[in-house]
């Protein structure tokens, strides 16, 4: 590793995927202080992993802070945007969280809702790997694109 405690290598291939690619995109986006100017993509994506070890050292009860409020919206901008552009539609990802860390986010494309997740203990939002975030995050945009394509007219109003 290039850096101490750091779960994503450099190296990662995973790192060049569309989805890697569209978080790094959106986290930037709402860095408004210029945190991860200088960083390595690697670094910037690192608090999305959470490694058994990492899990375990995060209370099982807790309220999120708005560092990781802001990576749950970006992971979901993201998917949405991958959605966007896998259809050519337009997707709107909409997030409701409570204080405590719970809600829900969807996707919408016209009127009708791609995505729908509860999101419970936010404060614990991440993935086992980067190679577990990219296979989850397609398996939801392949959903949201067949679901698309099977109500195309409720898609388009």
């Amino acid at each position: 590793m290039t850096e101490a405690g750091l779960v994503i290598e450099e190296t990662d291939e995973t790192l060049q995927s569309d989805i890697s690619k569209e978080i790094l995109k959106q986290l930037k986006a709402v860095d408004s202080y210029g945190t991860y100017d200088g960083w390595s993509d690697a670094k910037i994506l690192d608090p999305l992993i959470l490694t058994k070890e990492r899990k375990r050292a995060i209370p099982i009860i807790g309220d999120p802070d708005e560092i990781t409020m802001s990576r749950v919206k970006s992971y979901y901008n993201a998917l949405a945007s991958l959605i966007e552009k896998e259809s050519g539609l337009m997707a709107v990802p909409v997030i409701n969280l409570s204080h405590e860390g719970f809600g829900r986010a969807f996707v919408t494309v016209g009127r009708l809702i791609v995505l729908d997740k509860t999101l419970r203990d936010v404060h614990r939002f991440g993935f086992p790997s980067l190679a577990k975030l990219n296979e989850e995050a397609v398996t939801l945009i392949n959903r949201a694109v067949e679901l698309i394509k099977t109500y195309p007219e409720v898609a388009n109003l």
